[in-house]
Parts: structure tokens; C-alpha cells; sequence
């Protein structure tokens, strides 16, 4: 017996995962899934807590899943600069030279622009500092 559920939440994530890898250039969904982790780890530590729930709630449920792993909410946000987000998102790809960190950061941010609420992303991205906007979504980058 399949759960439809379940499916659609395959599927979902998969047209992320391969959104992500195609813009990338890549040839796995496992670098894209690395991708995809590592930067919604880094946002979700560096929004106010209930940004990042709002965040959490337009992720579908597989993502949604890994973008709380290991999440303390009392804990955030992190102030960390833009240096030290992307430090954070290089260290899950150490053992890979050719990783171009502001190009991964770029890519998945705009996935999650164009398939969450872009209302709230706008809102995300205002709470950033503004060295980030380079780093924004080209619709939204202040």
C-alpha cells in the first residue's frame, strides 16, 4: 500500500534537489540534498525563531524534516556575518574543490524563492544583514 502523501513529498523534493543540481551543473541530487541542507541550516540559524518556523511550514515535509534536525530554537538567531554563513556552508563541502559557496548559496536560495511564499521570503531576506543581498534572490535583493 503507497501513501499518496508520501509520494508527493518524494516528488516535491526531487524537483528541488533537481532544480538545485541543474542550475549547479551538477550530477547528483546527493551534492544538491548537501546543498540544499547546509544553507537552510545556516538561514534557519541566523532568523529569529519565528521566521524560522514560518520558513519551516512552507518546506515540503521531506525538507521540512532535515531543516529541523538538530535545530534549538532558544539558541538562535546566531549572529553571524556573511563570512561565517558561508564558512559554515563550505565546511559540509571540504573534501570538494571546485565548490563555488556564493554560487550554492545563490542557487538554492532562489529555489526557495521560487517555490515558497515570496512574500516571506522578502520579509527573510530584510531581516539579513545587508551584506548579504548579493546573495539574495535577484527579485528580492535590496
Amino acid at each position: 500500500m503507497q501513501v499518496d502523501v508520501f509520494e508527493a513529498t518524494l516528488q516535491k523534493t526531487g524537483e528541488w534537489l533537481r532544480d538545485i543540481r541543474e542550475a549547479l551543473g551538477w550530477e547528483t541530487d546527493q551534492r544538491a540534498y548537501v546543498a540544499l541542507r547546509a544553507v537552510l541550516h545556516a538561514l534557519r540559524d541566523r532568523l529569529p525563531a519565528i521566521e524560522a518556523t514560518h520558513l519551516g511550514a512552507q518546506l515540503p515535509m521531506l525538507i521540512r524534516g532535515f531543516y529541523y534536525e538538530g535545530w534549538s530554537p532558544l539558541e538562535t538567531p546566531v549572529k553571524f556575518h556573511r563570512d561565517e554563513f558561508l564558512m559554515f556552508i563550505a565546511a559540509h563541502f571540504r573534501n570538494d574543490p571546485e565548490i563555488q559557496v556564493t554560487s550554492i548559496v545563490r542557487t538554492v536560495l532562489d529555489v526557495v524563492a521560487a517555490r515558497t511564499n515570496p512574500s516571506l521570503v522578502e520579509k527573510i531576506s530584510g531581516l539579513l544583514p545587508k551584506d548579504f543581498a548579493d546573495l539574495l534572490p535577484a527579485a528580492i535583493s535590496r
